[in-house]
């Protein structure tokens, strides 16, 4: 084998190395970029974060359905409190939710979720949401899940909105995948709670 062959060879041996590292760490970037995509732009109905609701409030209104629906994995009910409510664009509105533990052992839910149609989701925003964290229910317990939110007034300036009168909320609660360990902290905690305070003796 000629010098030259093996020079190619070689090149070749690191080229195809570089791109099996590169498509492995494409593999790991991907989900994280593409879940910030969805958060900035809206895209697939992601809806939005905000801290507060905006200051204006425009005349126009949206009506808000809810949906729901739970993975086979998750021994819960849950349904939305109200099947509609209408707002105007920049108002606050609050929503709920009930969700009930139907099986005999303490569960961990986590709630993914979207908006349709999808091209709403970059003005939809939520101020406070069960959804931002995982939830705990005993066996037989059932709560009311609390979500506030607010469509964008910048809706109203799009033209690709004008057709929108009704944008649809849906969540579907999975079983969490840390369940153990979220369900090993909690009882941690509660084991901390009632155990006594040693007391002092001379």
């Amino acid at each position: 084998m000629t010098e030259k062959l093996r020079r190619r060879n070689r090149l070749f041996l690191i080229g195809l190395l570089g791109l099996v590292a590169g498509m492995t760490g494409l593999a790991y970037a991907s989900a994280p970029l593409y879940s910030l995509f969805c958060q900035v732009t809206g895209f697939g109905g992601t809806t939005q974060r905000a801290s507060a609701a905006p200051a204006q409030v425009v005349e126009r209104t949206i009506t808000v359905r809810f949906n729901s629906d739970v993975n086979n994995a998750l021994p819960w009910s849950f349904r939305p409190e109200q099947r509609a409510l209408t707002v105007k664009l920049g108002e606050t509105g609050l929503a709920a939710y009930r969700a009930e533990n139907r099986g005999s052992k303490p569960t961990v839910g986590t709630a993914s979720y979207n908006v349709t149609p999808d091209k709403a989701g970059r003005y939809f925003n939520k101020i406070e949401c069960f959804c931002f964290t995982e939830q705990v229910l005993e066996p037989g317990q059932a709560v009311d899940m609390p979500v506030a939110f607010f469509v964008d007034p910048a809706l109203a300036a799009d033209p690709a909105m004008e057709d929108v009168t009704t944008i649809t909320l849906s969540y579907t609660f999975f079983r969490a995948k840390d369940e153990g360990a979220v369900l090993a902290q909690q009882h941690g905690k509660k084991s901390e709670t009632a155990s006594p305070k040693a007391t002092a003796t001379n």
